[in-house]
């Protein structure tokens, strides 16, 4: 074989996927669904995902995350950006991942989303709405304790039946 290819598991990338498809979120809380609503709602799941392992201390496996940023390069390079481009955008959508992950914390028993954070990146949520806010808190708190009580071994499979 003169060709060696990587395969690449793209199953946390399609649990992400799934899970920011959910039409509570475009039905609900009239976010819209664009391209970089996913990927900040995908963000916002896995940061949990990875909230929820760290206080089960369990260590997420590094090649998940290498490979959910592969699926998300490889989507962009879909999309039609070039090779230029593509380092540009997985850069800044590193940059707002982390920005994401270390601004939701756990709080007793329920994850505090930062409201700057969800106006920052769904700023067409009015802020004077604080409804389309405790909606968004509210999903967010039940996915937390949804992860919480799923094996670390299953959550990314297991995270594909959490309903609101």
């Amino acid at each position: 074989m003169i060709f060696k290819t990587n395969k690449h598991n793209t199953d946390l990338y399609n649990t992400l996927l799934h899970l920011s498809r959910n039409m509570y979120f475009y039905n609900q809380i009239n976010l819209k669904d664009t391209f970089e609503t996913r990927i900040y709602l995908m963000f916002m799941h896995f940061s949990i995902i990875l909230i929820v392992y760290k206080l089960k201390k369990t260590d997420f496996p590094q090649y998940s995350y290498d490979n959910l940023f592969t699926c998300v390069e490889n989507n962009l390079r879909e999309l039609g950006f070039g090779d230029v481009a593509v380092n540009k955008k997985m850069k800044e959508l590193n940059k707002i991942f982390y920005d994401i992950l270390l601004k939701i914390s756990p709080v007793s028993k329920k994850v505090k989303i930062n409201k700057n954070l969800i106006l920052k990146y769904f700023d067409y949520i009015n802020k004077s709405n604080d409804k389309k806010y405790d909606l968004f808190d509210r999903y967010l708190t039940n996915f937390y304790h949804f992860c919480f009580e799923l094996h670390p071994k299953n959550m990314i499979k297991d995270a594909l039946n959490f309903r609101i």
